[in-house]
């Protein structure tokens, strides 16, 4: 009896050993989780919390506080572009709105002070003033546009539409513009007509800022392509051109809101900076998506797709 005690004894003290040597271990580990996570947190570190242990709960918990430090991380990266998007975006609406501002204000001037000027210098003057005027108004409303998409004020109602015949009819209208301009015409629109998900009035804009942009921005390769093709599931629509196009890094932030080339801080590339924005929110609306690819006078082209429906 008294041996049988005696085991049960050293069992019970092996057992609380053992206990008190996990405890421990585990109140080691759970400090230096809590310093290391007060240090990554005070220093922004991009460490991770690494710790080898047998504990499943202290391994779970692990992986989700790392989880959490990661999620952090991308978040921060994503404040400081926002910010950074934000700065640049005031500078440069700023810098298209006094402009126009400061040659109206240049010409009302001239005809303040001039009160003798002949009728014909007279209207060339007002016309110009109401040509900037138009402008102001077309860069606010088009800022007013973009920032109704990012809140979701503005609805985009989906439908079944003729994706073929709403790009014909697009590049139609700049019919006279690329005849100025002496440009090339590659269209490749299939006769048989498809269709897609998708909103005529948003795909106009989109169409109007695509084109007009390779027309603006690519005249010097001498060539613009427009190009409909599908797979099983969508259609997609190439918009190209043979100019300069972007390097890399223009590509990855030219969707972004108030993106401008250096270029287009003079007059021949003139830009508000908000079209491409708008045009990814509106393809977004439309449940598509946009890319860009461009190597330097070879070929830059923005593809769109969206989901077939038969016809």
């Amino acid at each position: 009896m008294i041996a049988v005690l005696s085991c049960l004894v050293i069992i019970l003290l092996i057992c609380n050993v053992f206990q008190y040597q996990t405890k421990k271990a585990r109140n080691k580990d759970l400090i230096y989780i809590t310093n290391k996570l007060e240090q990554i947190t005070r220093s922004h570190s991009k460490e991770q919390i690494l710790v080898v242990s047998e504990n499943k709960q202290l391994i779970n918990l692990l992986i989700q506080l790392n989880q959490l430090i990661d999620e952090n991380k991308e978040n921060s990266r994503q404040f400081v572009k926002m910010e950074a998007s934000m700065k640049r975006m005031l500078a440069n609406i700023s810098h298209d709105l006094k402009t126009p501002l400061t040659v109206i204000a240049g010409y009302i001037e001239i005809l303040q002070n001039q009160p003798y000027i002949n009728d014909q210098e007279r209207t060339r003057l007002l016309q110009k003033v109401h040509t900037k005027s138009l402008e102001l108004i077309t860069l606010m409303n088009t800022f007013f546009d973009l920032a109704k998409l990012e809140s979701g004020d503005k609805e985009v109602p989906l439908e079944k539409v003729n994706l073929t015949e709403i790009c014909k009819n697009n590049i139609l209208l700049f019919y006279e513009w690329i005849q100025t301009k002496g440009l090339e015409v590659v269209i490749e629109i299939p006769e048989k007509a498809i269709f897609a998900l998708g909103n005529e009035e948003a795909l106009n804009r989109v169409l109007n800022n695509l084109i007009s942009n390779a027309i603006r921005y690519g005249a010097d390769g001498k060539m613009i392509g427009l190009k409909v093709f599908c797979d099983e599931t969508h259609v997609y629509v190439e918009i190209s051109d043979k100019g300069k196009g972007l390097n890399e890094t223009e590509q990855e932030s030219v969707f972004e809101r108030m993106f401008t080339l250096e270029e287009s801080r003079n007059k021949a590339f003139q830009g508000s900076g908000l079209g491409l924005t708008i045009t990814k929110r509106l393809i977004e609306e439309m449940e598509g998506n946009i890319s860009v690819q461009s190597k330097s006078f070879e070929k830059t082209s923005f593809t769109f797709s969206l989901k077939r429906l038969k016809g």
